[in-house]
This record gives structure tokens, C-alpha cells and sequence, in this order.
């Protein structure tokens, strides 16, 4: 797996429907899909999500092999989950092998988690494919505006989010420097067992670290440049508003996760 693989918190510019959506619809769609996501009980409402997804896929202009790769770096995850639900979900064992033993409750309880994993994870990534970090956290904070009254920092909240979302693809970047600098001077990450393997990447902590305290540094500065205080008194380049089209797909969503709570009370 290469470290180009990891795609989260890049932003692919583009004209589509989804693209142009204001950033708070997209970031409610998200939540109501997470929750009827987890409210699909059995495979026809877990079906019902993949074709919604699929259609949302197809209308964002995302090219499925960049989400396919941004997969890549959780596959391990995916397929670990995957046994552990596999092995040990209790029920009716159709093969047993000393403590090991795997039942038709299993199965079916792998295939709904890899389902549920894969699909939360492709919609957090269409997300942040098709939502610029400033739109994000200008959406973010406007959501959570209502949390001030209890003096929350949301501002501040919003900004750290996005700041980390940013610094991913940025400190990916960095480590790919790295790693080809120590190759450069016979280093081998490649070679060896695993703990070989995780013993090579220490020498890559340190510069990695200054490196991110730089950039830190340097961001620092440059807010205090431009006399940044905080969200009080800020203005904003691009104003947010509602259009017929979000507010049309918030209440498709919206119908969406009752249907799927429907379905669900009936065994779908």
C-alpha cells in the first residue's frame, strides 16, 4: 500500500449536483445516512444504502477508482472485523475446529459489518471529495451555532477540524519525503517481519514531527498576520444559503432513514 493511497481530507474541485450543495446539506445527509446505516437490520435495507450510495456516487463525478483506493488503507481493518465476527458470533455452528467455530449468525453478521464499515466510510469520503475544508468548517460551525448559548467554542472546534483534516494529505506528503530521503541512504521499509518492518519507521518520527511542529509554527504566524481572532466579527467570503435543491435532498434523506426504520421494524 502505497501512502498516496490514503486519500482522506482531499478535496477534488468540481461542478457537479453534490458539489454545489451547500456544505451544511451535505454534512446532515451524511448524518442521516450514518444513522439509517445503522438502523438496517437485515439485507434488503442494507441494499436499499449501497444503491442510494452508488446513485450519489454517480451524480458526484467521483471516479470509483479513487475511492476504491482511499479504501486500500482500512482494508485491514475491514477484513479483521470481518473474522472476528465470523468466528465468534454465536449461533448454530456449520464448522467447528477446536475454538474456532463459524455459524450462519456469522456470516451474516460479517457481510453486515463489511457492508456497514465500507459504506460509512465511502460516504465520509464523498464528503470531503466533493466539500472544500473552508466550506466545511464554515458549514460545521454554522450547525453547531445554536451550542454558543452554552458557551461552547464551536468557532474554535470548527477551525481544529478542519485544520486536521487539512494536515492529512499535507503530513502524507511530508512522510513520503521522508521515506524516499532515508531510501535515498540505503534505508529498508520493505524487508523483514513486521516488527522489522515497524522498527524501520522510527527514524521517520522525528523529522516527521518537526516537520508538522514547522508547519504548525508557520500557520500560526500567518493567522496572527492577518489578525485572526476568532470567529467574532468575521466575514465571509462566500455566504451560505439554502436552495430548493438542499432542501429537497435533506427530505429525501429524511425519508430515506424513516424507510429504513420502517423496514427494519418489519425484519428488512
Amino acid at each position: 500500500m502505497a501512502l498516496k493511497d490514503i486519500t482522506l481530507g482531499q478535496y477534488f474541485p468540481g461542478n457537479s449536483f453534490i458539489h454545489q450543495l451547500d456544505p451544511r446539506t451535505k454534512l446532515l445527509f451524511t448524518v442521516l445516512y450514518i444513522v439509517a446505516l445503522f438502523s438496517a437490520k437485515r439485507l434488503p435495507s442494507n441494499l436499499l444504502l449501497m444503491a442510494v450510495l452508488a446513485v450519489c456516487i454517480q451524480i458526484s463525478r467521483v471516479r470509483l477508482k479513487t475511492i476504491l483506493r482511499g479504501m486500500k488503507p482500512i482494508l485491514f481493518i475491514i477484513v479483521l472485523t470481518a473474522i472476528l465476527n465470523l468466528f465468534y458470533t454465536p449461533g448454530d455452528p456449520i464448522w467447528q475446529w477446536k475454538f474456532l467455530k463459524i455459524t450462519v449468525e456469522g456470516i451474516w453478521a460479517a457481510i453486515y459489518m463489511v457492508l456497514r464499515i465500507s459504506m460509512l466510510i465511502t460516504c465520509t469520503f464523498l464528503l470531503t471529495y466533493t466539500t472544500s475544508p473552508i466550506l466545511l468548517t464554515d458549514g460545521l460551525e454554522n450547525l453547531l451555532g445554536p451550542l454558543k448559548k452554552i458557551h461552547v467554542p464551536v468557532h474554535e472546534l470548527a477551525m481544529m477540524m478542519s485544520i486536521a483534516l487539512r494536515f492529512i494529505p499535507l503530513l502524507i506528503e511530508e512522510t513520503d519525503k521522508i521515506m524516499s530521503a532515508q531510501r535515498a541512504r540505503g534505508a529498508d521499509f520493505e524487508s523483514g517481519n513486521l516488527i522489522q518492518r515497524a522498527k524501520a519507521l522510527v527514524p521517520l518520527l522525528v523529522p516527521l514531527f518537526i516537520s508538522a511542529f514547522r508547519r504548525a509554527d508557520e500557520l500560526a504566524i500567518a493567522m496572527e498576520c492577518r489578525c485572526y481572532h476568532g470567529g467574532e466579527g468575521r466575514t465571509r467570503l462566500r455566504q451560505l444559503k439554502y436552495r430548493r435543491n438542499d432542501a429537497a435532498v435533506i427530505l429525501l434523506f429524511l425519508v430515506l432513514t424513516a424507510g429504513v426504520g420502517v423496514l427494519g421494524r418489519f425484519g428488512l
